[in-house]
């Protein structure tokens, strides 16, 4: 399985290809914000699939469509976070520590 870093990196190649294709097509490259209308966009196909898992609709294939779109929000998290420049690992990391203490109070 691959660390942080790995999935990052690859994201990284996918995003350098998808601005490759804007370029050679005339196409504006994506922003932040494009990205992050992405992201809801897919957080809006995620709650779908989850209420067709709850089985509070109607669909196929369910499993395979939920595997897509984790994977869909993750990429969409760590392009985000790249543009921002937010290390996205510790960023975690942190916020786990913050909601352990949390919780400990």
């Amino acid at each position: 399985m691959s660390d942080v870093t790995d999935l990052q990196k690859r994201a990284m190649l996918l995003r350098e290809r998808y601005n490759e294709i804007n370029d050679r097509n005339g196409y504006a490259r994506w922003n932040g914000q494009d990205y992050t209308s992405g992201l809801v966009g897919d957080v809006g196909d995620l709650i779908k699939i989850v209420m067709a898992k709850e089985n509070k609709r109607s669909g196929s294939d369910i499993d395979d469509k939920l595997r897509h779109e984790l994977g869909d929000i993750l990429w969409s998290l760590f392009v985000i976070a790249e543009t921002y420049n937010i290390n996205l690992e510790q960023a975690f990391y942190q916020t786990m520590q913050e909601l352990e203490q949390r919780l400990a109070a």
